[in-house]
Order: C-alpha cells, then structure tokens, then sequence
C-alpha cells in the first residue's frame, strides 16, 4: 500500500484559510445576510455598467418633458429641467459607492495605524491618541463633518475627507482595544523573548489578528458614509450641481415634493437600499467572525 505523504505547506495552508472558510459557511447560513451582500453586488454592478445600458444623459435637459411621471420613455420620470432621473439615479450609484469605500479606506488606514500604536506602546502614546479620540467623538460626527468642508470648501472631494476624518476615532479605539487584549498573548511574548522586532510583530502579528472587527466595523462604516455623504450634499456641502449624487437630487427637488414626488423618492429609495444592504451583511458578517455569536 503506498504510504500518505504529508505535506506541511499544505496542512499549514489548510490551517490559515479553515477560519475564513468557516466564517463563510456561517455567513451563507443567514439569509438576510445574502440578501444583504446580493442587494450590495446589484448597486456595485449597477455603478460599473449601469451607465452603459442608459439612454439618457445625466446632464441632458428638455425643458418641454420637465417634471413627467415615471413612463416608458423615462421610467423614473424626469426632474425640473427635464433630465432622466433614471440616469442620474445611475450615476449616483457610482459617486455615492465611490465616496463610501474611499472614505472608509481611508478611515481604517490612519485609524488602524493610530490605533495600533496607542494599544501597543501605551504610556503617553496611548494617552495622547485616546484623547485625540475622546475630543473627536465628544461632537456629533455630521456637526464634526460640517465643520470640516466648512474649512475646507464645499465639493465632494472635501466631504469625502470630511467623512474618513470623523470615522479615524471608531476604527482607532477598536483597533486599540483588540490590540491590549492581543498583546498579552504567548506567541507576541514568544516573540519579544526571541528578539523579533516591534515592526515585524506589529505587521506579522498584531495587524492580521485585529482585521476581523474591522472588517465587520468597515461594512457598517460605508453605510455610514453614504449617508453622511448624502446630507452633507442635501445641506450644499458636499457634491456640487450638476453632479447627479443622490443627497444632492434630494436637495434639488424638495421643492417638489407634492406636484413631482417621484424626483424624491427614487433617489431616496437607491440611498435607503445601499445603506441596507451594507448594514445586513455588516450584522452577517458581526455573527460569522465573531465568535461569540457562534453556539
């Protein structure tokens, strides 16, 4: 009989990827989690090729079809100078998914960095980052966000940066938190024992082990994100006319919402699906890395 061969590299390999695998299996279980993640592939997809199957420009105007009902020509009706809402509704997508993933990766970046330091050096390094936190989360994060372009300048690219700004103090205590917990484990005092570096332990150790909560916490954030994008460009701070960003297409058309209520509820209804569907795979995600939701 021929002898089993083990192979380490394998059985090594096996060993990293089992957890990601198990937490996939757990997160297919919840079906509002799939319905989640499938509602956040639609407005992705939608936002890649959505503008290539409209027939309308975001910015073409015809004054004699303005404010028409839904029909089969323009099938979410047009706004006040005429322009497919449909379109814009599809462009949207693009700019509120752009704005939501730039500004949560740049959130997590400077606050896992943040972080990172303050749990693992503590002393007046951690003093000094929480409290930079603690001032930061003392205001309410649209006041925050206001302030921000408020200095800056009202664009989008401002608010984009407005929004990573009032999220670094989130995803900073979490990381921290994860790390002081982390820290105290026998393989990183294996390690300072065997002379490994802080560089090497913090990017080899520390980082890869405090990813899951962020992960679960960045879902959520873009969700977030979207929404503050969308009042920040309700309140004329953030996107600019004619950009079509859906806060912006709201602020547009208030004035209308008794005789044209479909230039409202469409963009609002792409805003509250987004949202939802982040927040559902956030919460499937929360239960499948987290172990203990797991029975």
């Amino acid at each position: 009989m021929a002898e089993t061969v083990n192979n380490p590299e394998k059985e090594e390999l096996q060993k990293v990827a089992g957890p990601w695998k198990e937490a996939w299996r757990g997160f297919r279980k919840s079906k509002v989690a799939v319905v989640g993640m499938g509602i956040v592939i639609f407005f992705i997809l939608l936002a890649i090729f959505g503008p290539l199957i409209t027939l309308q420009g975001i910015n073409e105007q015809n004054l004699s079809q303005r404010l028409m009902p839904p029909s089969s020509t323009h099938w979410m009706g047009t706004d006040d100078f005429g322009r497919d809402i449909l379109s814009r509704v599809v462009y949207g997508a693009r700019i509120s998914l752009w704005v939501g993933f730039l500004a949560v990766i740049g959130s997590v970046v400077v606050g896992s960095i943040l972080g990172i330091l303050a749990g693992y050096y503590g002393r007046f390094v951690d003093t000094i980052i929480s409290r930079i936190f603690d001032i930061m989360l003392a205001f309410p994060s649209i006041l925050l966000a206001i302030a921000v372009v408020s200095v800056l300048g009202p664009s989008l690219r401002n608010a984009l940066i407005a929004i990573a700004i009032i999220n670094v103090p989130n995803f900073g205590r979490l990381i921290r938190s994860k790390v002081l917990s982390i820290k105290e484990d026998e393989y990183i005092m294996s390690a300072k024992a065997i002379g490994m570096k802080d560089n090497r332990i913090l990017i080899s150790h520390i980082l890869p082990n405090s990813m899951a909560p962020v992960i679960v916490q960045g879902t959520l954030a873009i969700a977030t994100a979207i929404i503050e994008a969308a009042a920040l460009g309700f309140l004329g701070l953030g996107a600019q006319a004619p950009s079509p960003e859906w806060g912006k297409m709201l602020a547009d058309s208030r004035s209308y919402l008794t005789n044209a209520p479909w230039t409202m509820i469409f963009p609002g209804v792409a805003i509250m699906l987004t949202v939802l569907g982040f927040n559902l795979m956030g919460d499937g995600l929360r239960d499948a890395l987290d172990p203990r939701m797991k029975s």
